[in-house]
């Protein structure tokens, strides 16, 4: 009888690579799926223009209205916050944005008071939405210097409709 060691040795060498490139083929289409998945899901949450010239805002998971804009001409991302008097930014994105002067003014905040100083007649645009004569806020606090508060200086001027998880700006 011949030693049957060196192919029983061989052939679990071959099961146990078979095994391994199994599970890696197995995870990286897993890998692909989630990836996949993950973008349907960034490119859902992105506003974007009606068939009736409406602005589409979807609510993130949070809860809350995000949209991409610009601030004289600087991207931003706006936290639509109906409950705010005027777009806010903060002072390192004021700098970028080259909004200079305006008048100082103390802010009646949740957390106190806050100084900053407002400029008026600065463009503001949301999605496909712009205007060219906002009151803007500067000293924002808290949030990342490229997030800015959307309030009413900019919301007042369209109609807003919240429907299921969907925020709808039209103008007026």
């Amino acid at each position: 009888m011949s030693d049957p060691g060196p192919n029983v040795a061989r052939t679990a060498r071959r099961g146990a690579l078979g095994i391994v490139v199994f599970w890696l083929a197995l995870m990286g289409v897993l890998y692909l799926v989630f990836d996949r998945l993950e973008q349907r899901r960034e490119t859902g949450d992105q506003a974007y223009a009606s068939e009736l010239g409406e602005l589409v805002i979807p609510r993130s998971r949070d809860g809350h209205f995000r949209v991409q804009g610009q601030v004289n001409g600087q991207v931003v991302t706006f936290l639509v916050d109906t409950g705010a008097s005027i777009v806010t930014v903060s002072e390192d994105f004021a700098r970028r944005a080259s909004l200079e002067g305006g008048q100082s003014v103390t802010f009646q905040t949740a957390n106190g008071p806050l100084q900053g100083r407002v400029l008026r007649q600065v463009p503001v645009q949301v999605g496909h939405l712009g205007l060219g004569g906002t009151s803007v806020a500067v000293g924002l606090v808290g949030l990342d210097a490229d997030k800015a508060l959307l309030g009413q200086s900019f919301l007042s001027r369209f109609d807003i409709q919240i429907l299921q998880g969907e925020m709808r700006l039209t103008p007026r």
